[in-house]
């Protein structure tokens, strides 16, 4: 077993973290910060989730935790996870375990108090390391190493952690997008690859949650790139995946400094028409707000600078500021544009120069020209809304005025 050190880790030494290991690491008991949060702080990288593992049993671990005036919930106690609220923050807090029987994602348990055994159980080298409350880091499957060559290594035997959850395969390659450098390890892959049947097992929430985190990966286009190789990217997305168009729109959102988004990028590396919108939404079982903005991305080849000023702000406003810029970066990424293209570029920012009006045009101002409530007033005002658009949103009011007498039914009185 190796053994490091964190060193300036506040979040460990300092407030709900350091209290909850006080509670627990005594009396006979051990406590570790355990998995990520280990990995990112050695990374560098933010810590946002911690989680505790711990020789304590679950009833222990509550019993504790009430004593102390703090809330305890029993998320997952079958499998030894009690979530602590301490100071306003959740930590899951989990007895160690070893897996007695694996089959596909469950998995029968016994608690115990060997940490080893908890970290070869574990998916990922660099997924095992543990601390304690002094900051001293435990590897025991050689993590540390893995770390600092930015490798993302199975535990053990490669195909029997995925034997023992296929959702392994899809984290391989997510983790590695995030955290790995170069090739992916070659001996993980091909256990990836041999293993890809097990894909169809797995629940379609699940697959989701894995691939929307992997469009955001630091190295996500290579990986998918290998994926696709591979014949697993097909295999998840049900069709042809559009590498380039990924690829281009990174390069756009790096360049610019635009903030990574998962489902625009799922669109841009997927969908080229309204059905593999469909597609997608029926495969991953995407939220209906993440279904509607790729099926919004129909007719995407129609948007260019070429169509003018009038053009984008229509689209602006009939669509709104997210979908304008998930069709137009979509867009600007197939073209034959660059990226430091100037027209695609003022295209692209000019939510952040033009606010969509309002309409103008109330009910009431045709009212007072003698219409009546009814499905005419109705068709009156969606006249008149895209005589509005077509003459780019006026705003003076004379050019309402005859916007709204020229949407009057025939026969009226202007």
């Amino acid at each position: 077993m190796r053994e490091a050190r964190l060193s300036d880790s506040a979040w460990l030494t300092e407030g709900p973290v350091a209290r909850l290991l006080r509670l627990l690491d005594r009396d006979g008991e051990e406590a570790r910060v355990v998995g990520g949060a280990v990995r990112n702080a050695l990374l560098d990288l933010p810590v946002v989730e911690i989680d505790v593992a711990t020789t304590a049993l679950p009833e222990e671990v509550m019993r504790r935790v009430t004593a102390a005036g703090c809330k305890s919930v029993p998320t997952g106690i079958e499998h030894g996870t009690v979530t602590v609220i301490i100071e306003h923050q959740p930590i899951e807090v989990t007895t160690l375990r070893q897996d007695v029987e694996t089959f596909g994602r469950k998995a029968r348990v016994a608690f115990g108090s060997d940490w080893r055994a908890d970290a070869e159980r574990r998916d990922f080298t660099i997924n095992a390391l543990s601390a304690s409350a002094d900051g001293t880091i435990y590897d025991y499957v050689g993590g540390l190493a893995d770390i600092a060559a930015r490798r993302l290594r199975f535990i053990g035997d490669a195909q029997t952690r995925i034997e023992e959850d296929y959702l392994r395969i899809l984290r391989f390659f997510r983790f590695h997008a995030f955290f790995g450098e170069g090739a992916p390890d070659a001996a993980g892959l091909l256990a990836c690859i041999k293993a890809r049947a097990g894909l169809a097992m797995l629940s379609r929430e699940r697959a989701r949650m894995e691939m929307l985190k992997l469009m955001l990966g630091p190295h996500a286009a290579s990986t998918l790139a290998v994926m696709a190789e591979a014949g697993l990217l097909g295999e998840v997305l049900g069709g042809v995946p559009l590498l380039a168009s990924f690829e281009n729109l990174v390069k756009i959102e790096t360049a610019y400094g635009l903030t990574p988004d998962a489902v625009r990028r799922l669109g841009a590396l997927s969908v080229l028409v309204k059905e593999d919108a469909e597609r997608l939404a029926q495969r991953l079982r995407l939220a209906n707000a993440e279904a509607d903005r790729l099926l919004a991305l129909e007719m995407w080849w129609r948007v260019t600078p070429l169509a003018g000023t009038q053009a984008a702000r229509t689209l602006l406003y009939r669509f709104g500021a997210q979908a304008f810029a998930d069709r137009v970066l979509v867009a600007w990424a197939r073209s034959p544009a660059g990226v430091a293209d100037a027209a695609w570029h003022e295209l692209a920012t000019l939510p952040q120069h033009w606010t969509a009006p309002v309409f103008p045009l109330k009910a009431a101002d045709f009212i007072r020209r003698g219409m009546a409530q009814g499905p005419t007033l109705g068709a009156a005002m969606r006249a008149a809304e895209e005589a509005w658009i077509a003459a780019d949103f006026p705003a003076e009011r004379s050019a309402l005025e005859t916007i709204a007498d020229r949407a009057l039914p025939p026969g009226r009185p202007e």
